[in-house]
């Protein structure tokens, strides 16, 4: 009954050898990708293989960096299976738009990120939001969890400055991953 299933005597052998590359290449994909990074809250993960060099850079010199993360402004917390599908969802993009070099120079937040950014923008500031105070100082311009404006039309800067392109940030310091490259590799073609 089993050997119904099984391909002809031929066939096991390059089958083996196809199943062998595919399964490694994939562990090597995953390994060159450092996929496990992407579970943590480490901003330094943003900056492993993409162009979010700027953004990391500005982050850091932001008044944000001594409170927050990348993660606590971008991806949702309202549950934990939001939380990393909404991850997996938008780091599977940026790894196509990476790996079939279709990044654009300049940077722009999609309409799910949008709404996520701002949901956080209020779970942070929500108890600033609701004082007298602060209505006051905006003439009326805001009311508490005002749906009509998003958080950046006043605070544009906040927290990545000014950035226009990948090159706005010429000199900033980025955490540069470690090679994927193995040493005896290296030591092969450094002789």
């Amino acid at each position: 009954m089993l050997k119904d299933f099984l391909p002809p005597d031929r066939w096991i052998r390059p089958l083996i050898i196809f199943c062998g590359l595919f399964v490694g290449i994939g562990l090597y994909s995953i390994y060159a990708s450092m996929v496990w990074t992407y579970l943590s809250d480490d901003p330094s993960a943003c900056v492993n293989c993409h162009i979010m060099g700027p953004q990391y850079a500005t982050w850091e010199h932001s008044s944000h960096k001594n409170i927050t993360n990348c993660n606590e402004c971008h991806v949702p917390h309202d549950n934990i299976f939001r939380k990393y599908y909404f991850k997996a969802k938008d780091g599977l993009n940026h790894s196509r738009l990476f790996t079939m070099r279709a990044e654009r120079q300049v940077i722009f937040i999609g309409d799910a990120g949008k709404k996520v950014v701002k949901e956080n923008c209020i779970r942070c500031h929500a108890p600033l939001l609701d004082q007298s105070k602060f209505i006051t100082k905006t003439k009326g311009r805001y009311t508490p969890h005002n749906t009509d404006r998003e958080c950046w039309e006043c605070h544009k800067t906040v927290p990545h400055g000014k950035i226009r392109s990948l090159s706005s940030t010429p000199n900033a310091f980025v955490p540069v991953p470690k090679s994927i490259v193995p040493q005896w590799i290296n030591k092969i073609f450094n002789k």
